[in-house]
């Protein structure tokens, strides 16, 4: 029998996002690559995923991780000399995650994504008390904030108005590649859901810090999963970030 229907041609890699907006892929500074060596193979891996840039953002949170400028720079140039003398064929900077709480300080030295955008995240049990006067004095300064992984809050599973509220502020909403996967669990999955049927989300990144994310990533994206689930969604990721 002659079928007259094609079958649906699958996309297994992840050229169709390409810029990475969210990792932690920087050696030795935090909750991601240990070294050198991990982060060159976690690059690479990315890279034949179909990642072809790559803005790295360790976490700035001072009870854990007390980067800086200094030890920020200090890594990427680690990684770029290293990439210099190897054959890869990527591009890649840095920014930084920054963990609003207590001791977050407003300045006007930022370390941001191009643009002035800002990175953002809060703890995932409970909201920071004055995000939303964080949020308006970020941008009072000039900064353009994005909320990191926003399906992640728990706070916010049962408040869905909270999501509504934080694009009425001007706030951008990044999801993590991994949430539509149920790597973080079913509530996580079923936040990015909701926030992918309101076409609430600009953003897309990996968010990864080692080879089990990268392990579980490489599964989603070379199945199709993640090309069939977000292939035709509106990331800005290129427009921004090119």
């Amino acid at each position: 029998m002659i079928s007259f229907f094609k079958k649906k041609a699958q996309v297994s890699d992840i050229e169709w996002l390409g810029i990475d907006v969210h990792s932690h892929l920087l050696p030795g500074i935090d909750d991601g690559s240990p070294d050198l060596d991990k982060s060159l193979s976690l690059i690479r891996q990315l890279n034949e995923l179909g990642f072809y840039k790559f803005l790295c953002t360790p976490h700035i949170f001072t009870e854990l991780y007390p980067n800086n400028s200094d030890t920020i720079t200090s890594a990427l140039t680690d990684v770029k000399n290293a990439m210099n003398s190897s054959d890869f064929n990527v591009e890649i900077g840095a920014a930084a995650e920054y963990m609003v709480d207590e001791t977050f300080k407003i300045s006007d030295d930022l370390l941001c994504l191009p643009g002035k955008h800002i990175l953002i995240e809060m703890s995932y049990l409970s909201e920071t008390p004055n995000i939303e006067d964080v949020i308006f004095k970020l941008q009072l300064s000039g900064y353009k904030v994005i909320l990191a992984h926003p399906e992640r809050y728990n706070f916010n599973h049962k408040s869905l108005e909270r999501y509504h509220r934080y694009k009425d502020l001007g706030v951008m909403l990044q999801l993590n590649l991994l949430s539509v996967y149920g790597y973080y669990g079913k509530d996580v999955k079923a936040a990015a859901d909701y926030l992918l049927e309101q076409q609430m989300y600009d953003l897309a990144a990996t968010d990864l810090h080692h080879d089990k994310h990268l392990k579980t990533l490489t599964s989603a994206v070379t199945s199709g999963y993640l090309y069939n689930k977000l292939g035709n969604y509106n990331f800005k990721n290129k427009e921004l970030f090119s």
